[in-house]
C-alpha cells in the first residue's frame, strides 16, 4: 500500500480530553484543559504514525437526519458542559493555525465524514488511521483501514487497534455485521436504543447462529428464551431504527481534496502565539527556534564600554527623574555573580550593558543613586536587591511612590496563576511575544550561551519591565488594589529577601543525632507491627499493608479500590480504637516523613555558614499567603512531641536569643469582625476561652461545667466554620454521625446568627462580582462558581467564605512584618527578622534587645489592624526554636 492517511473524529478525542484531565485556564480565565489534551493526542498519533495526509473531523451542532427520526424515540443527546462547549471553536483555532485540514458540514455526522474519508482513501491506495472512541466506526474497519479507539487503563490512555479481523475475534462478527449487531445491543452513548432485553452477549450469540437480523427474524420461532423472542417480536421497528441510526454513511457528499490534507510543517508562528496565549509552555518545545525567535521593533543594543553604559544611566535618569509616571525597565542577569544588567527606557530600544569595568558595584551604586528619584521598573525585584538597595526602603515615609514589580502586579491582578514568567507579562500586558529563558538559553548556563542570547533575554526583561508597569499600575489603580500594591507587597520584597539572606542557625550534629533517634525508634515500630501481623511485610506498600489488615487480620472497614484496599490516613485513623497495630503504623508513617522530609532533607540545605536559607515566595498562593520552599520551613510539624522536637537544632547564633511571637485565633477573630456578630465579638470582648464559650453556648451548659469532649467540639465547629466545612467533614474530623455533626453546626449558627450571614453574604458577592475581597482589597477571583460541575461549585462556595477571612489574614501579617522590620530598622537594633511561619514571626534577638523586641513585636503585631475584636499575640523567648515556642 502507499501513503498513509490518519482521521481523528474532533468531538469525540475533545470529549475524552476534557474528561481525562484537569480543567486549565489561561490568564484570561479561558478554559484550555480539553484542547491541551488533544493536542497532546494528536502530537503522540503523528509521532506514531507519521502520515501523509491529516483530517480532523467535527459535527455540527444542528440537526443530523439520524438525531431527527431518533427524537421521537428518546429525545437528543445530553447538552455539553459549558467549559468544554466554548474549547470546541477554540480547538477549531488552534487547528486552523497549524494548517491542518479540519472537516464538517451540517446535516453529517463526523463519523458520517470520517467513513467516507476512510473508504475514500483505502480505494486510492492509502494505509488509513481512524482515530475515535465512537465503536461504531467498527464497521468501516478492513485489511487497510484500523479503528484506534483510546481507552484509560491504569492512569494512563493506551489505544486498541482493531482492524476487520480483530473486529471478528472480538465480537465474532464482520465489521458490516458490526451495524446489526449494534443494532440489537444498542448503545446509550451513542443513542442507539436497540432492542430490549437484548444485551451485548445476547446479541452475540443470534449474531453467530443467525448471521443478520433478517435470518434472525425469519427464525423467531427457533429462539428459545421467551422473553428475548417476545421483545424481538415486539420492537421489530425498534431494531430497523437502531440499524437506521447506527449505519455510517460512507458515501458522503462533501467538498474533499486530499491535497488540502496534505500534512506539511504544522508548528507555525501562528500556531507559536496561539500556544503561548493558551500557556502550553510544556509544547513550545515541539517548534524550531527561527518560529519562536521573536519578529519585532525592538532593538538591543550591547554597551561594552563602562564609560558609554554610565551615559545610559545617564540619559535614563533625564528620561524619567522626578516623574511619576515615567518608568525605566531593568533586567538584571546573574548567576551566582552578576554578569550584566539591560536598561530601558524607549518603547524601541533596549541597552544591554556587558564588560570590562561594568560590575556589580557600578550597577548597584547607580541603581541605589536612581532610585531616590527615579521610578525603577522589575520582574521579580527580589532578585535584583543583592545588587542595591531601593531608596525607600530606609526613606519609607516619603510620599513619592517608588519601584515596580511587574511579577507582583499580574500575580495581584490574576492570582490563580502562580507561575509568572517574562513571557507571560509580555504576552497579556503587551500582547507582545518573546521567547523564555529556557528557548534562549537551552541547557547553556547564561555565562556560556552567546552576547546575542544574553542580550535578547535581558533586553527582554528590561523592555516588558518598561513597558508593562504603567499598564498594570492602571489596572491595579482600576480593581482598588494600588494600595494593597504600594503599602503592603512592595515594601515585603525587601523583607523577605533580607530574611532568606540571614537565614536560620542549624546545629548539625544535633539533626544527625534526632535523625538516629527517629531511626531507633522507626526500627522499634517496625519490629513492633511485624510481631502484630505475624509476618515481615513491606509497611510502606499499601497493597500488602491493606491485606495484611483487612484480609489477613480481618479488619473491618476497608474500602477496596482497583488497586487493593485504601490505606489512606482517614481510613486508618477510624480504625485506630480496633487493633493497637494501627496507632503504631500511624506513627511509623509520621517519623518516616520526619525523618526524609527533615532528618535528611534539611541537612542538605545547611550552607556553609552553617545556616539554612529558604525561599520565601511571594506569589504562589491564591489567598496572599507567603510559603516558603527549598526548604518548606512553613510545615515542621508541631501535632507530635517528636515532631515539635526538631525545632530544637534551630538556634539563634551566639549572644542571641530567640524571640517567637504568633497571633492568637487571627481568622476566627476576623470571622467575628466580618460577621459582625455581637455574640462572637463579645465573647472575644471577655478575653476568655473562645472554644469553651462557643461550648456553653452551643451545648447549653454552663462555662464552668463544658467538658474537654465539649470543647474540642466546640474548637472544630469554630475552625471549620471558617474554613467552610460541610456536616460531612466535621463529622469526619470528629469521628462522629454527620447528623450530629449536622446538628452541631446548625446549633452554632443559631449562636452566632451573624456567621450565617457573612457566608450567604460572601457566596452571593462573589457570585455578582466574580471574585472575593480581603479587608485590604485583596481579591481572589471564582471561576469555581460558575462551574458545570456541581462538586466545583460546592468548592467555590466554601473557598468564597474563607478566602476573604484567610487572606485578610495574610495581610495582616505582611503588615505585622513590615511594621516590626521598621521599627527593628528605625531603633538601629542588632536583632533581625529571620522566619515567618502562618500567624507567627520569629526574631533573632541580641540578648541585650530582648525587652524592646518583646515590645516591638507585642505593639506591632497588635496594632497591624483596627479589628472590632483586639489581636492577641503570645510572646516567647528561648534558646532554641522549640524552647521559644
Amino acid at each position: 500500500m502507499g501513503k498513509k492517511l490518519l482521521l481523528i473524529d474532533g468531538h469525540s478525542i475533545l470529549n475524552r480530553a476534557f474528561y481525562g484531565l484537569p480543567d486549565l485556564t489561561n490568564a484570561e480565565g479561558v478554559h484550555t484543559g480539553a484542547v491541551y489534551g488533544f493536542l497532546n493526542m494528536m502530537f503522540k498519533l503523528i509521532d506514531e504514525e507519521k502520515p501523509d495526509y491529516l483530517t480532523v473531523a467535527f459535527d455540527v451542532h444542528a440537526p443530523t437526519f439520524r438525531h431527527e427520526i431518533y427524537k421521537e424515540y428518546k429525545g437528543t443527546r445530553k447538552p455539553m458542559p459549558e467549559e468544554l462547549r466554548s474549547q470546541v471553536p477554540l480547538m477549531k483555532e488552534v487547528l486552523d493555525t497549524m494548517g491542518i485540514c479540519r472537516m464538517e458540514k451540517a446535516g453529517l455526522e463526523a463519523d458520517d465524514i470520517l467513513g467516507t474519508l476512510a473508504k475514500k482513501g483505502e480505494a486510492q491506495g492509502m494505509e488509513v488511521r481512524l482515530v475515535s472512541g465512537d465503536r461504531d466506526l467498527l464497521q468501516i474497519a478492513s485489511e487497510h483501514i484500523c479503528i484506534r479507539i483510546p481507552k484509560t487503563k491504569a492512569g494512563g490512555t493506551e489505544i486498541e487497534n482493531y482492524f476487520a479481523e480483530d473486529v471478528k475475534n472480538l465480537y465474532g462478527v464482520t465489521p458490516l455485521q458490526f451495524i446489526e449487531l449494534k443494532a440489537l445491543m444498542g448503545d446509550s452513548s451513542d443513542n442507539i436504543p436497540g432492542v430490549p432485553k437484548v444485551g451485548e452477549k445476547t446479541a452475540m450469540g443470534l449474531m453467530a447462529e443467525y448471521g443478520s437480523i433478517e435470518n434472525i427474524y425469519n427464525n423467531l420461532e427457533n429462539i428459545t428464551k421467551k422473553a428475548i423472542k417476545e421483545s424481538l417480536a415486539n420492537n421489530r421497528d425498534l431494531c430497523d431504527l437502531s440499524k437506521v441510526l447506527a449505519t455510517i454513511n460512507v458515501n458522503a457528499e462533501f467538498d474533499y481534496n486530499f491535497e488540502n490534507a496534505e500534512l506539511h510543517d504544522i508548528f507555525t508562528r501562528d500556531a507559536y502565539e496561539m500556544f503561548k496565549r493558551l500557556n502550553f509552555r510544556n509544547l513550545f518545545g515541539r517548534f524550531e527556534n527561527d518560529v519562536t525567535r521573536t519578529k519585532s521593533d525592538i532593538e538591543f543594543e550591547h554597551v561594552s564600554d563602562a564609560a558609554k553604559a554610565k551615559e545610559i544611566f545617564a540619559k535614563a535618569k533625564d528620561y524619567a527623574k522626578d516623574k511619576q509616571d515615567k518608568f525605566v525597565g531593568i533586567g538584571i542577569l546573574a548567576e551566582e555573580e552578576f554578569i550584566g544588567i539591560a536598561v530601558c527606557f524607549d518603547d524601541k530600544k533596549a541597552f544591554y550593558l556587558e564588560g570590562d569595568g561594568i560590575d556589580a558595584e557600578i550597577l548597584g551604586n547607580e541603581l541605589s543613586s536612581m532610585s531616590e528619584n527615579v521610578r525603577l521598573s522589575f520582574f521579580d525585584i527580589k532578585h535584583a536587591y543583592p545588587f542595591f538597595k531601593p531608596y525607600e526602603v530606609e526613606n519609607y515615609k516619603r510620599d513619592t511612590l517608588g519601584c515596580f514589580d511587574v511579577l507582583i502586579g499580574a500575580y495581584l491582578l490574576n492570582p490563580l496563576k502562580n507561575d509568572y514568567s517574562p513571557e507571560d507579562v509580555a504576552g497579556e500586558q503587551l500582547q507582545l511575544s518573546i521567547r523564555s529563558k529556557v528557548q534562549i538559553f537551552g541547557k547553556k548556563s547564561m555565562k556560556e550561551a552567546g552576547i546575542d542570547e544574553r542580550k535578547e533575554y535581558a533586553g527582554y526583561i528590561s523592555y516588558v519591565a518598561y513597558m508593562s508597569a504603567p499598564i498594570l499600575e492602571k489596572k491595579l489603580a482600576d480593581t482598588e488594589m494600588k494600595s494593597l500594591f504600594y503599602d503592603i507587597e512592595m515594601p515585603l520584597t525587601y523583607i523577605l529577601y533580607d530574611m532568606e539572606s540571614e537565614g536560620i542557625l542549624v546545629k548539625r550534629e544535633e539533626l544527625a543525632a534526632y535523625g538516629e533517634r527517629l531511626t531507633g525508634r522507626i526500627a522499634e515500630l517496625e519490629k513492633n507491627i511485624h510481631t502484630a501481623a505475624g509476618e515481615e511485610f513491606n509497611i510502606n506498600s499499601p497493597k500488602q499493608l491493606g491485606e495484611i489488615l483487612f484480609e489477613k487480620m480481618g479488619l473491618k472497614g476497608g474500602k477496596k479500590t482497583k488497586t487493593g484496599y485504601s490505606t489512606a490516613a482517614d481510613v486508618l485513623e477510624k480504625l485506630a480504637p480496633e487493633n493497637p497495630i494501627i496507632a503504631d503504623i500511624l506513627e511509623y508513617r509520621g517519623l518516616t516523613k520526619l525523618k526524609s522530609t527533615y532528618a535528611d532533607g534539611l541537612a542538605a540545605f545547611i550552607e556553609d555558614d552553617e545556616r539554612i536559607h529558604t525561599n520565601f515566595n511571594q506569589t504562589i498562593t491564591a489567598t496572599g499567603r507567603i510559603s516558603s520552599t527549598e526548604p518548606n520551613l512553613q510545615n515542621i510539624p508541631m501535632r507530635t512531641e517528636l515532631g515539635r522536637a526538631i525545632r530544637k537544632v534551630f538556634v539563634p547564633k551566639e549572644g542571641y536569643v530567640f524571640a517567637d511571637a504568633d497571633y492568637s485565633q487571627i481568622e476566627l477573630r476576623i470571622l467575628a469582625h466580618m460577621s459582625e456578630d455581637k455574640g462572637l465579638i463579645d465573647a472575644y470582648h471577655e478575653g476568655r476561652d473562645i472554644h469553651r464559650i462557643t461550648a456553653s453556648k452551643v451545648f447549653h451548659t454552663p462555662f464552668d461545667e463544658v467538658t474537654d469532649i465539649q470543647r474540642r467540639n466546640a474548637k472544630a465547629v469554630n475552625f471549620g466554620i471558617v474554613y467552610g466545612i460541610s456536616a460531612f467533614g466535621l463529622s469526619e474530623d470528629l469521628n462522629i454521625s454527620r447528623s450530629d455533626a449536622k446538628k452541631y453546626m446548625e446549633d452554632y449558627l443559631a449562636t452566632y446568627p451573624g456567621v450565617k450571614g457573612y457566608q450567604d453574604k460572601a457566596i452571593s458577592d462573589a457570585k455578582e462580582k466574580g471574585y472575593a475581597t480581603t479587608l485590604y482589597g485583596r481579591r481572589r477571583p471564582m471561576p469555581e462558581l460558575k462551574s458545570g460541575n456541581f462538586m466545583q461549585r460546592q468548592f467555590g462556595e466554601r473557598v468564597a467564605m474563607n478566602a476573604p477571612i484567610q487572606g485578610t489574614a495574610a495581610d495582616i501579617m505582611k503588615i505585622a512584618m513590615i511594621r516590626v522590620y521598621r521599627r527593628l530598622m528605625d531603633e538601629q537594633l542588632k536583632s533581625r527578622m529571620i522566619l515567618q511561619i502562618h500567624d507567627e514571626l520569629l526574631i533573632e534577638t541580641l540578648k541585650s534587645e530582648e525587652d524592646k523586641v518583646k515590645a516591638i513585636l507585642e505593639e506591632e503585631m497588635a496594632n497591624a489592624a483596627e479589628l472590632a475584636v483586639p489581636l492577641d499575640v503570645d510572646c516567647h523567648v528561648g534558646t532554641d526554636w522549640f524552647e521559644a515556642k
